[in-house]
């Protein structure tokens, strides 16, 4: 499949990282048949968390795909990678090509509505590669994505549309927390896809 000759934006943050935005690196049709595709295939579950010695069971739903079974540990919870399926190995291939970087994990979140999101947070955990990129692809509804500094606190966003990638990278999760923020105006599901860079 050929990808839209797109070059990232310059980098989004103002210090202490480095974000780019490809835009969409599918067409409509594709991307439409790659969320409509991953939402029957993969082996989706409600995410876990623990709160205060408390179990949480969110509302979206989480997938965990790698090389290998990597374990990854986020929110006091461990999850083992599962063999990769066709599409996910395209979409992979797809953005290496695209961003010149290369990913042995993915981390997929299914958003039902614009009413679930996600806090602010770092992806540093000590399983991920230090200061590795994590590239975001985005399926489905057009959200909005919010970075915040730890130390200033300046807030930067961007739009995420249908089909589009997004990498950070370098010093990113050490400075910057990000988010997806709930909304009610969107009613319809988005599936986000981070392909990152597991250490063994």
């Amino acid at each position: 499949m050929d990808l839209f000759n797109s070059l990232p934006e310059s980098n989004l943050l103002p210090l202490d990282g480095d974000v780019r935005y490809y835009g969409s690196i599918l067409d409509s049709k594709s991307a439409n048949h790659y969320f409509d595709q991953l939402l029957k295939t993969i082996l989706w579950e409600h995410d876990q968390t623990v709160i205060f010695g408390k179990l949480i069971v969110t509302k979206r739903k989480v997938a965990w795909y790698g090389d290998e079974p990597f374990n990854y540990t986020y929110s006091k919870t461990t999850k083992s990678a599962l063999p990769w399926t066709k599409e996910l190995l395209e979409l992979k291939e797809m953005i290496e090509s695209e961003s010149g970087e290369t990913f042995n994990s993915c981390l997929l979140n299914l958003y039902h509505s614009g009413e679930e999101g996600m806090s602010w947070h770092s992806d540093d955990e000590k399983d991920l590669k230090k200061n590795g990129a994590i590239a975001s692809l985005s399926l489905g509804a057009t959200r909005k994505f919010a970075f915040k500094h730890k130390v200033s606190k300046q807030t930067v966003s961007v739009v995420l549309e249908n089909g589009s990638l997004l990498i950070m990278k370098g010093s990113t999760q050490s400075n910057w927390l990000h988010r997806l923020p709930p909304t009610k105006r969107i009613s319809t599901p988005r599936i986000n896809l981070t392909f990152r860079t597991i250490v063994t």
